[in-house]
Protein backbone atom coordinates (compact mmCIF):
# COMPACT_ATOMS: atom_id res chain seq x y z
CA UNK A 1 0.00 0.00 0.00
CA UNK A 2 1.28 3.35 -0.97
CA UNK A 3 2.50 5.59 1.84
CA UNK A 4 0.73 9.17 1.33
CA UNK A 5 1.73 12.79 1.83
CA UNK A 6 -0.31 15.70 1.86
CA UNK A 7 2.25 18.86 1.36
CA UNK A 8 0.07 22.17 2.37
CA UNK A 9 1.84 24.72 0.32
CA UNK A 10 1.77 28.08 1.90
CA UNK A 11 4.76 29.96 1.24
CA UNK A 12 5.43 29.20 -2.20
CA UNK A 13 3.59 28.28 -5.65
CA UNK A 14 3.35 24.64 -6.75
CA UNK A 15 5.66 25.79 -9.89
CA UNK A 16 8.10 26.59 -7.42
CA UNK A 17 7.77 23.74 -5.04
CA UNK A 18 7.16 20.98 -7.16
CA UNK A 19 10.35 20.81 -9.33
CA UNK A 20 12.86 20.16 -6.00
CA UNK A 21 10.15 17.48 -4.99
CA UNK A 22 10.47 15.67 -8.53
CA UNK A 23 14.52 16.31 -8.36
CA UNK A 24 14.73 14.43 -4.96
CA UNK A 25 12.53 11.44 -6.31
CA UNK A 26 14.77 10.97 -9.11
CA UNK A 27 17.60 10.82 -6.85
CA UNK A 28 15.81 7.79 -4.86
CA UNK A 29 15.90 6.08 -8.79
CA UNK A 30 12.49 6.81 -8.31
CA UNK A 31 10.02 7.48 -11.64
CA UNK A 32 7.56 9.81 -11.17
CA UNK A 33 3.95 11.00 -12.59
CA UNK A 34 2.28 14.30 -11.95
CA UNK A 35 -1.51 14.35 -12.42
CA UNK A 36 -2.88 17.71 -12.58
CA UNK A 37 -6.19 18.88 -12.46
CA UNK A 38 -6.63 19.99 -16.10
CA UNK A 39 -4.55 20.50 -18.92
CA UNK A 40 -3.55 24.23 -19.33
CA UNK A 41 -1.97 23.42 -15.88
CA UNK A 42 -0.10 20.08 -17.17
CA UNK A 43 1.13 22.46 -19.97
CA UNK A 44 2.10 25.51 -17.86
CA UNK A 45 3.93 22.40 -15.83
CA UNK A 46 5.71 21.40 -19.05
CA UNK A 47 6.95 24.58 -19.38
CA UNK A 48 7.92 25.33 -16.10
CA UNK A 49 10.08 22.30 -15.87
CA UNK A 50 12.30 23.41 -18.90
CA UNK A 51 12.93 26.39 -17.43
CA UNK A 52 13.36 26.44 -13.44
CA UNK A 53 16.56 26.58 -12.85
CA UNK A 54 19.47 28.35 -15.50
CA UNK A 55 21.06 25.39 -15.05
CA UNK A 56 19.32 22.59 -14.92
CA UNK A 57 15.79 21.20 -16.23
CA UNK A 58 13.43 18.14 -15.51
CA UNK A 59 13.50 15.90 -18.71
CA UNK A 60 10.11 15.07 -18.41
CA UNK A 61 6.76 14.77 -20.66
CA UNK A 62 3.45 14.88 -20.95
CA UNK A 63 0.42 12.27 -21.59
CA UNK A 64 0.30 13.68 -25.12
CA UNK A 65 3.91 12.88 -26.48
CA UNK A 66 5.31 9.81 -27.96
CA UNK A 67 7.62 7.79 -25.95
CA UNK A 68 5.60 8.85 -22.64
CA UNK A 69 6.83 5.07 -21.15
CA UNK A 70 10.30 5.78 -21.73
CA UNK A 71 10.34 9.55 -19.46
CA UNK A 72 11.63 9.52 -15.85
CA UNK A 73 8.94 11.95 -14.90
CA UNK A 74 5.36 12.57 -16.72
CA UNK A 75 2.83 14.66 -16.48
CA UNK A 76 -0.66 14.19 -17.08
CA UNK A 77 -4.11 14.55 -16.63
CA UNK A 78 -5.61 11.42 -16.67
CA UNK A 79 -5.56 8.14 -14.03
CA UNK A 80 -3.15 5.96 -16.16
CA UNK A 81 0.77 5.34 -15.16
CA UNK A 82 1.92 5.52 -18.95
CA UNK A 83 5.92 5.67 -17.87
CA UNK A 84 5.67 2.83 -14.66
CA UNK A 85 6.37 5.38 -11.91
CA UNK A 86 7.04 4.74 -8.44
CA UNK A 87 5.52 8.47 -6.94
CA UNK A 88 2.27 10.43 -8.45
CA UNK A 89 2.06 13.58 -7.38
CA UNK A 90 -2.07 15.35 -7.26
CA UNK A 91 -2.00 19.07 -8.19
CA UNK A 92 -5.15 21.45 -8.17
CA UNK A 93 -7.49 18.60 -6.26
CA UNK A 94 -6.58 16.10 -9.38
CA UNK A 95 -8.79 12.67 -8.23
CA UNK A 96 -6.64 9.92 -7.85
CA UNK A 97 -6.69 6.68 -9.68
CA UNK A 98 -5.96 3.18 -7.31
CA UNK A 99 -2.93 3.95 -5.50
CA UNK A 100 -1.57 0.29 -4.88
CA UNK A 101 1.86 -0.30 -6.98
CA UNK A 102 3.15 3.26 -6.22
CA UNK A 103 5.51 3.69 -3.35
CA UNK A 104 4.30 6.86 -2.51
CA UNK A 105 1.47 9.41 -3.20
CA UNK A 106 1.96 12.94 -2.88
CA UNK A 107 -0.75 15.64 -2.61
CA UNK A 108 -0.03 19.09 -3.39
CA UNK A 109 -2.42 21.98 -2.52
CA UNK A 110 -2.68 25.37 -2.26
CA UNK A 111 -3.29 26.74 1.42
CA UNK A 112 -4.69 30.05 -0.36
CA UNK A 113 -7.12 28.34 -2.45
CA UNK A 114 -9.98 27.26 0.09
CA UNK A 115 -10.97 24.71 -2.91
CA UNK A 116 -7.83 22.93 -2.88
CA UNK A 117 -7.92 22.68 1.01
CA UNK A 118 -11.42 21.11 1.09
CA UNK A 119 -10.62 18.81 -1.79
CA UNK A 120 -7.29 17.56 0.51
CA UNK A 121 -9.52 17.68 3.42
CA UNK A 122 -11.83 14.96 1.77
CA UNK A 123 -8.85 12.94 0.07
CA UNK A 124 -7.38 12.65 3.87
CA UNK A 125 -10.32 11.39 5.49
CA UNK A 126 -11.29 8.68 1.78
CA UNK A 127 -7.39 7.31 2.34
CA UNK A 128 -7.54 7.29 6.31
CA UNK A 129 -10.84 4.84 5.68
CA UNK A 130 -8.97 3.00 3.51
CA UNK A 131 -6.02 2.81 5.28
CA UNK A 132 -3.34 4.25 3.92
CA UNK A 133 -0.40 5.81 6.11
CA UNK A 134 -0.85 9.13 5.86
CA UNK A 135 1.21 12.39 6.83
CA UNK A 136 0.59 15.89 6.75
CA UNK A 137 3.66 18.59 5.95
CA UNK A 138 3.01 21.89 6.01
CA UNK A 139 5.79 24.80 4.89
CA UNK A 140 7.23 26.60 7.34
CA UNK A 141 8.29 30.33 6.42
CA UNK A 142 11.65 29.25 5.42
CA UNK A 143 9.73 27.40 2.69
CA UNK A 144 11.14 24.24 4.36
CA UNK A 145 8.83 21.38 5.01
CA UNK A 146 7.77 20.28 8.36
CA UNK A 147 5.57 17.11 9.53
CA UNK A 148 2.38 18.47 11.49
CA UNK A 149 0.65 14.91 11.32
Amino acid sequence: MAEVLFYHLTESTLEDALPGLLEKSLERGWKAVVQTGTEERRDALDARLWTFRDDSFLGHSTDRDAFAADQPVLLTIGAGNANGADIRFLVDGAEPPDLDGYKRAVFLFDGHDQAQVDAAREQWKRLKAANHTLTYWQQTPERRWERKA
